[in-house]
C-alpha cells in the first residue's frame, strides 16, 4: 500500500490546514455526491465498499444508514469524537492531524442519509477542532444551496467533560440534549429513535474518514484493500511493552506479529510477551503464542480464530514480568471510576471486582475470591445496561480463564477438593 489514506499529514505536511487539504483534493468528493449523486446511490456505495463501523461493534455502515426510516424526519448524523477507551489513541490524531477528511466524510454521511443538521460529539479535550467549522461556513462547503444545489446542511459540534460513558451512543445522545450521561433501555435504537427521539446515525471518527477516498476512488477500489469480509485499512493503536508504541494504519489482515515485531519494534527489554489485549482496557485478553501472533488481524478471523472481538483495534501488549492479576486490578480501577451508576450490576459490580483483586493481588486471596470474580463477572455480562458493564469484566474473567496458576500463586489457603467453587462456563458466556 503506498501511502496513507487515513493519516494522510504523515505523507502531506500542513493538511490539517484548509488550504492544504483543498490543494489535495479536499471536498471533492462531498462535491461529487451533492451534485452528481442521490443520496440512496450513496447509501449503495458504502455498502458495496465493506465498510465496517471502526468505534468497536464493526457493524457494516452502509447497511447501518439504510435502516433510518424514510417517513419519519428529521434524519441526524453523530460523529462520536468521544475516544475515551485506554489504549485507544486514533481518533485524536485525525482529529488533531487530518481534521477535514473526517469533517468531509461526516458531511458526505450527512447526504447520504439526507440529513440537514449533524453534531460532532468532542471529549472536552478536543475542543481545537471546534474552530475550523468556521472555516468552512466562509468558504461555502456548510450552510444553504451547497454548490448550486437544494442540499443545506449545518454542523454543531457538542463538548464533553470526558466521562467515558459517554462513548456508548446513547449516552452520549443523552449528553446533547442537556441530560445526565446515562445509557438509554434499547429498543428502540437510535436508527429509529435517536436524537431528540428522531432518526439517528452514529458513526466514529475513523469510519466517517474513511468516507472520501471511498466515494471518490470507488467501492471496487477500496475493496482492493484488506480481505474479503473486511475492506479496507484500519488504524492500530499499539502501546503496552513495546518499543514503538503508537498509530500504524495497516489494511486489515496484517497479523499481531506484524505489528507488534515489526511495526513496534519487539517487546521492551527484549523480553518475551505473555498476553495481547486487542480492544483496549474492556477486552479478553489473549495468550500470546504462535496461533495468535500469526492471526490476521480482521473482525472475523479474530473472533473465530481467537475467540474474541478486535474492537477498535487498540492493541495492549503485556510482557512475560507482567502480574496479570495486578493487570486486571488497574482495569478494574479505570471502570469503577468511569461506571455512570445507572444499574446495579456495574455500579457494584465493579466495586466487586476491584476489592477482590485487591486482596488477591496484596496476598490475602482465597479460592473462594476466584468463585467471587468469576459470578460477579457473570452477573455483569448478563444484566448491565449497557456495554461499560457488560465489557469491564472481560480482563477479570479472561485472565483468570488463561492465566489461572498466576492467580492461585498468590493465594493464601490450599486449592479445595470440591469442583462446586469452580461455576461451569462463565467465561464462555461472554
Amino acid at each position: 500500500m503506498n501511502g496513507h489514506i487515513l493519516l494522510r499529514h504523515r505523507d502531506i505536511p500542513g493538511i490539517d490546514r484548509l488550504d492544504t487539504y483543498l490543494a489535495n483534493g479536499g471536498f471533492e468528493a462531498f462535491k461529487k455526491v451533492v451534485t452528481t449523486m442521490q443520496p440512496a446511490e450513496v447509501v449503495d456505495e458504502v455498502k458495496s465498499s465493506g465498510l465496517r463501523g471502526r468505534g468497536g461493534a464493526s457493524f457494516p455502515t452502509g447497511v447501518k444508514w439504510g435502516f433510518l426510516p424514510d417517513d419519519l424526519w428529521p434524519h441526524y448524523v453523530v460523529a462520536n469524537a468521544d475516544e475515551s477507551e485506554p489504549g485507544t489513541f486514533k481518533d485524536r490524531e485525525i482529529l488533531e492531524s487530518n481534521p477535514y477528511q473526517f469533517l468531509e466524510g461526516l458531511m458526505i454521511a450527512s447526504y447520504g442519509v439526507q440529513a440537514n443538521v449533524s453534531y460532532i460529539y468532542l471529549r472536552g479535550e478536543f475542543w481545537p477542532i471546534a474552530a475550523r467549522l468556521d472555516e468552512l461556513e466562509k468558504t461555502g462547503f456548510l450552510g444553504k444551496n451547497l454548490f448550486g444545489t437544494s442540499y443545506k446542511l449545518n454542523l454543531f459540534t457538542h463538548l464533553g467533560a470526558g466521562a467515558y460513558v459517554c462513548g456508548e451512543e446513547t449516552a452520549l445522545l443523552e449528553s446533547i440534549e442537556g441530560n445526565l450521561a446515562q445509557p438509554r433501555n434499547r429498543p428502540p435504537y437510535p436508527v429509529v429513535t435517536g436524537l431528540y427521539g428522531k432518526p439517528t446515525v452514529v458513526n466514529n471518527v475513523e469510519t466517517l474518514t474513511n468516507l472520501p477516498p471511498i466515494l471518490s476512488k470507488g467501492a471496487s477500489w477500496y475493496r482492493t484493500l484488506g480481505t474479503l469480509k473486511c475492506p479496507g485499512v484500519k488504524i492500530f493503536c499499539l502501546s503496552g511493552c513495546v518499543n514503538k508504541p503508537g498509530n500504524y494504519e495497516l489494511p486489515l489482515g496484517a497479523t499481531f506479529r506484524e505489528l507488534i515485531y515489526e511495526c513496534g519494534g519487539g517487546i521492551t527489554g527484549g523480553k518475551k510477551i505473555k498476553a495481547i489485549m486487542a480492544a483496549g482496557a474492556s477486552s479478553n485478553l489473549i495468550v500470546a503464542d504462535d496461533n495468535a501472533l500469526d492471526c490476521p488481524m480482521d473482525y472475523e478471523m479474530v473472533r473465530t480464530q481467537l475467540g474474541t472481538s478486535l474492537g477498535s483495534a487498540s492493541v495492549i501488549v503485556i510482557s512475560e514480568d507482567v502480574n496479570i492479576a495486578w493487570l486486571a486490578k488497574k482495569t478494574t480501577d479505570f471502570f469503577i471510576h468511569e461506571s455512570c451508576g445507572k444499574c446495579t450490576p456495574c455500579r457494584i459490580g465493579t466495586r466487586i471486582l476491584n476489592d477482590t483483586l485487591e486482596k488477591i493481588v496484596h496476598g490475602d486471596g482465597q479460592y473462594q475470591d476466584l468463585d467471587m470474580l468469576r459470578r460477579a463477572s457473570d452477573t455483569m455480562v448478563r444484566a448491565s445496561l449497557c456495554g461499560l458493564g457488560q465489557a469491564a469484566s472481560n480482563p477479570v474473567v479472561s485472565s483468570l480463564h488463561l492465566f489461572t496458576a498466576e492467580y492461585e500463586a498468590q493465594l493464601t489457603d490450599i486449592r479445595p477438593t470440591s469442583s462446586s467453587t469452580e461455576p461451569a462456563n462463565l467465561y464462555e458466556a461472554q
